[in-house]
């Protein structure tokens, strides 16, 4: 078992990657350049905060014991009783509390306050994601959806992309649109940087669903049978529905709009990574394929709805995770087999309408779930604090307002000594002002 324990740590690191820098610079690139930083920090700031707190909680909530929502926060306060040899799998675990956080943080780019964003993530953690990963992770005969419910979700449709989904859709309500949505075009300012946290997200997501095995067997040599099986089987779907995903992408996006995008690709590769996600471990090779040609299908479509229903969701977290996240749950229902992680038959392998009504139960659970408890704790930091900065303060920039930084120094004088255009401008001012005392 050596060698699983190192696999472990490598998948953990992967999925960490996954947040820093992966959706640092996927979100940074399709960002404005007046809000780069601002939303490069929030996946940083996200990482801190929610690992800390998962540490000291959010491991005994999800995994602590029995519980319908979740386990005792102080049964295993600041991993008390939890062997040092376990932290992996601590760690592994804590990774989904950060990303799935971070994913958020798309949806509000360019408005939310920096501090309200502090403010939000652990009590959207400690209220939200810790319990929602318990009825989905932690499995036991309590845990509301996978345990009484019993759908399916193998590294967390649900509890990940629906529940991040949710949770973007709520703040965007309570938010407002960004000024001039949707008249002025707020394009990308890097998709250079959009495709590479693309391509590094792709990679560190075989971390996120090949790491996410669990093991059944009854003796170490079960376990690496199982481990070998289960593993070739994710790594194989997750690679396919991602592939299928681009292709149905960009087959909407050229159909809709004349044009296959390098944006769309990008897209279209989170898409099937989101979709295949909760099935990796479920469907055979034909049924990802078919999951990722369906997601990013419907994702590229789905991505449009803000114009028509009237939400800013400024980097399609909505469009992306949310339906995404919806889908790929959804058809483990259609096309999982007995064969997989389950044990299940969907309904084209001859296993009836059940698995289908299972995990139809279990989106709307995560989504009722979510979006009420995300509510709540959005209105008390709205009327307390507030959510959103100034008018003046988003026309500025939400870098300078914020970090007092920002992204890229366009100004730079010949003058030498590194001083921007605004530094000569003061300098020359000052000297005025000195001749005329």
């Amino acid at each position: 078992m050596d060698g699983y324990y190192a696999f472990m740590l490598v998948a953990t690191a992967f999925v960490l990657m996954m947040t820093v820098p992966a959706l640092a610079l996927f979100y940074g690139g399709m960002s404005r350049s007046k809000s780069v930083l601002n939303m490069m920090m929030m996946s940083f700031v996200a990482a801190a905060i929610v690992g800390i707190i998962y540490v000291a909680i959010g491991w005994s909530m999800g995994f602590g014991g029995d519980g319908t929502f979740f386990a005792n926060p102080f049964e295993l306060f600041w991993l008390d009783g939890v062997e040092t040899a376990d932290y992996v799998f601590v760690m592994f675990q804590m990774t989904f509390a950060v990303i799935t956080a971070a994913l958020i943080s798309g949806a509000v780019e360019g408005r939310m306050k920096f501090a309200a964003w502090v403010v939000f993530i652990p009590l959207w953690a400690v209220i939200v994601y810790f319990p929602m990963a318990h009825m989905v992770f932690s499995c036991t005969d309590d845990s509301l959806i996978c345990g009484r419910i019993g759908a399916q979700d193998y590294a967390g449709g649900t509890a990940v992309h629906i529940n991040a989904g949710i949770a973007a859709l709520v703040l965007v309500l309570l938010l407002g649109k960004r000024l001039g949505f949707p008249k002025e075009k707020m394009r990308p300012h890097n998709l250079t940087l959009t495709m590479l946290g693309a391509g590094l997200l792709w990679m560190g997501w075989y971390g996120f669903n090949v790491g996410s095995i669990v093991f059944g067997g009854e003796s170490p040599e079960a376990d690496m049978a199982q481990f070998f099986s289960e593993t070739g089987r994710t790594f194989a779907n997750t690679t396919l529905a991602t592939m299928a995903a681009i292709l149905g992408w960009l087959a909407v996006e050229r159909l809709l709009h004349k044009k296959a995008t390098s944006l769309g690709a990008a897209s279209g590769i989170v898409a099937g990574l989101v979709a295949i996600t909760p099935a990796a471990g479920a469907v055979d090779i034909e049924g990802a394929v078919a999951i990722g040609l369906v997601a990013g299908a419907i994702c590229a479509w789905a991505v449009g709805l803000k114009y028509k229903l009237g939400y800013d969701d400024s980097l399609d977290v909505v469009g992306v995770h949310l339906v995404g996240g919806i889908v790929g749950t959804v058809l483990i229902g259609v096309f999982s087999t007995a064969d997989g992680a389950g044990g299940i038959d969907g309904l084209l392998y001859g296993g009836g309408i059940d698995s289908l009504v299972d995990q139809v139960l279990g989106v709307l659970v995560a989504i009722a779930y979510v979006g009420i408890l995300t509510t709540i704790i959005g209105l008390a930091i709205k009327y307390t604090i507030g959510l959103r900065i100034s008018e003046d303060d988003e026309v500025e920039g939400i870098d300078l307002v914020a970090h007092g930084e920002s992204a890229y120094d366009l100004h730079t004088s010949s003058f030498g000594g590194g001083a921007g255009k605004t530094g000569v401008l003061a300098a020359a001012t000052k000297s005025t002002e000195g001749a005329n005392a």
